[in-house]
């Protein structure tokens, strides 16, 4: 059965209840939210999950950061990792859930609830593997022109030193067979991390567009899964982070949670 999701805003705290279509059903036990982001490689899930996280108070798990500490940790998937990932290949389902299963158990462990998932799901055995063991209130599914989603991925840099992601692409897209134009200023390191920047190795044009050819191909589905359980927002990304931000806050109905976060601090 279909279920209705509430936001639920209390002090400092946003948590979920979920309800049947049903009048007589009984409001489940309220939690912190357990949201889950979708979009094309490089649309930018990791940033406004992250974002959201920080003003949620709820861990970020993202299995692409799983998957590059398990390489660098030189663990026992790391050989058949790094071969996956230089492909432009998909991480299989059963090393995926593996990494995010430990990575759940160490988050319980510390006694911290609610999560955003940000490239998990990935295929519809994930998406049903993951709807057997825990309730999604919420699918965000971002989307980003073909041509400014390419030109993001090869902008993408991150500073070896200090492990912050920034993006050196200038993208001036104009508006034509009824696409709207589109202007996104880079993200740009501060001074110290200018000269220590370095490329992943899985962000060349070949990679990257054999990552958008798989997605399209694979995970597309996904989006129509939880479509049809009524639990996917579709966000058009109308630019960089200064235009897509807020907007972003108003659909998910955070835009006053913010400003109320900002008031407290």
């Amino acid at each position: 059965m279909a279920a209705i999701i509430r936001l639920i805003k209390r002090g400092s705290s946003v948590s979920y209840a979920a309800r049947s279509f049903s009048s007589h059903a009984p409001l489940r036990k309220e939690r912190n939210v357990q949201w889950v982001f979708l979009g094309c490689p490089g649309v930018g899930k990791g940033t406004y999950a992250s974002r959201l996280c920080s003003l949620l108070g709820v861990p970020h798990i993202a299995t692409g950061d799983l998957v590059r500490h398990e390489l660098s940790s030189n663990g026992p998937l790391a050989s058949q990792l790094s071969e996956i990932v230089n492909q432009g290949k998909l991480v299989s389902d059963e090393i995926i859930i593996s990494l995010l299963s430990k990575r759940l158990a160490d988050e319980e462990a510390k006694g911290e609830s609610g999560f955003i998932l940000d490239g998990f799901p990935r295929t519809i055995k994930q998406a049903e593997i993951l709807e057997g063991v825990t309730d999604i209130d919420l699918v965000v599914n971002l989307k980003l022109q073909e041509e400014a989603l390419l030109a993001k991925c090869l902008g993408r840099r991150i500073c070896n030193q200090c492990g912050g992601n920034f993006n050196v692409a200038s993208i001036n897209i104009k508006g034509e067979n009824g696409l709207p134009g589109m202007v996104m200023a880079p993200l740009l390191p501060p001074a110290h991390c200018m000269s220590k920047l370095v490329t992943r190795a899985d962000d060349t044009e070949t990679v990257v567009k054999e990552r958008l050819r798989i997605y399209n191909e694979k995970s597309r589905p996904v989006e129509e899964f939880y479509r049809s359980r009524g639990k996917l927002l579709e966000f058009d990304l109308p630019g960089g982070i200064p235009e897509s931000w807020p907007k972003l806050l108003q659909a998910l109905n955070l835009d006053d949670y913010e400003e109320k976060q900002s008031a407290a601090a």
